[in-house]
């Protein structure tokens, strides 16, 4: 199975829809990853806006 990124919140996962925002919006042309795992001691997860830990695209198409 191939990963895919949510076009509205940019987390990456294996599924059909985004287990974060529930969107079916999800598609395979992304580039860049980032891994959160502290959220209060990381300036790119503050950057995003992220708000849990998990798999991130820099850019989704």
């Amino acid at each position: 199975m191939t990963d895919k990124a949510c076009r509205e919140c940019h987390r990456i996962s294996h599924g059909s829809a985004c287990p974060k925002c529930k969107t079916a919006t999800l598609s395979d042309d992304f580039t860049g990853l980032v891994i959160i795992f502290d959220l209060k001691g990381s300036a790119i997860a503050h950057a995003m806006k992220v708000e849990e830990k998990g798999r991130y695209a820099l850019r989704v198409r």
